[in-house]
């Protein structure tokens, strides 16, 4: 006789452990790596420090121990393969980092010609807004909550933070376009005059120019004369010299007239971007994350976006759409690279 498993009844049967992708999140400061499972859950994570001025070998060298690391630590469960998040760009059929604006140490590496064979599982790279949101799409604000949140057909991912990065994932699957390049969210032009401000790609006007955590804090660092003497933002630039995105925030929420003023014309500008993201690629879930999007929160501003976004659509199938915040966290880049494991393999 045997069980509806087809194990014979008076044997007993071990289940084989399941499997895990190894995932590593590359910024400009650190190198995180977690051990995932199929469901998003971080079983294990740790980070290392970039150091100082390293060359690529040292770089690469260090992120794959980390890596070893973490495969020792997934318990002898099987390795279905690593995903790396990086920023910059990536050419999609070499898995070739052209450019990283935060590691330009590692300009022209090919990490999974390099991390494949020392690990022995296969290795899959990309750049780190577009991992988001394929994170986003299958473990965070994409996916189907009860009792009436349906689950992401088209999701566009936007995140505010030092700068604006983006990616779109649609039925599942990535948009990067011909190069592997798509998704440069940050980079359409808002602001067409020619004394717009400038951007760190070259051009002027961009949407990070002027809605970035940067951007928002050297707007109001430009309009102190306009700020009452004692002010929230007269105190945090007396403070530190400077006047962050993040300081603006907090001194908006103060009621700092000057503050409020400047979140306010980000805020068009956000949403002047949105509808753009809208009008052309018509997701059902738009996420927006980063630091800036938190003092979004903070301020009760989503609504008001969401709301502005809708005046502009063109249509009533570009206003059939929710906006969410980002639900994932600091994990955020670790699950989007697991992400890109599961989407590879056929799992997710």
């Amino acid at each position: 006789m045997t069980t509806p498993s087809g194990t014979p009844g008076n044997q007993s049967s071990e289940v084989a452990p399941a499997e895990v992708a190894l995932a590593m999140d590359w910024g400009g400061t650190w190198a995180r790596a977690a051990v995932i499972d199929r469901d998003g859950r971080v079983l294990w994570q740790d980070r290392m420090a970039n150091p100082p001025g390293a060359t690529q070998d040292a770089l690469v060298a260090g992120a794959g121990d980390l890596l070893l690391r973490a495969k020792d630590q997934a318990g002898g469960r099987p390795i279905a393969g690593v995903g790396v998040a990086l920023a910059g760009s990536i050419d999609a059929a070499t898995s070739m980092l052209l450019s990283s604006p935060n590691l330009p140490a590692l300009d022209g590496v090919v990490l999974p010609a390099l991390w494949a064979p020392r690990l022995g599982a296969p290795v899959w790279v990309g750049n780190d807004a577009n991992l988001a949101a394929l994170g986003e799409y299958y473990f965070g604000a994409g996916r189907a909550a009860p009792p009436h949140r349906m689950a992401a057909r088209t999701l566009a991912y936007v995140t505010f933070s030092t700068g604006v990065g983006g990616g779109i994932v649609d039925r599942g699957a990535m948009f990067t376009g011909a190069a592997g390049a798509a998704g440069e969210i940050g980079h359409m032009t808002i602001d067409a005059r020619p004394d717009a401000p400038a951007c760190g790609c070259g051009n002027s006007g961009c949407l990070e120019s002027l809605t970035s955590g940067t951007a928002i804090g050297r707007a109001a660092q430009a309009r102190l004369g306009d700020a009452t003497p004692g002010s929230p933002l007269q105190q945090a630039y007396e403070s530190e010299a400077t006047v962050t995105g993040e300081a603006v925030f907090a001194a908006a929420a103060r009621g700092d007239v000057v503050a409020l003023e400047v979140v306010e014309a980000a805020v068009g500008c956000m949403i002047v971007g949105l509808s753009n993201v809208l009008n052309i690629f018509n997701p059902d879930v738009v996420v927006i994350g980063g630091g800036v999007t938190q003092g979004l929160v903070s301020l009760g501003l989503v609504e008001h976006i969401e709301a502005g976004m809708r005046r502009r659509a063109m249509s009533s199938g570009h206003r059939a759409f929710r906006l969410a915040p980002a639900s994932l966290g600091e994990n955020e880049g670790m699950v989007g690279a697991a992400s890109l494991v599961w989407a590879q393999i056929g799992q997710s």
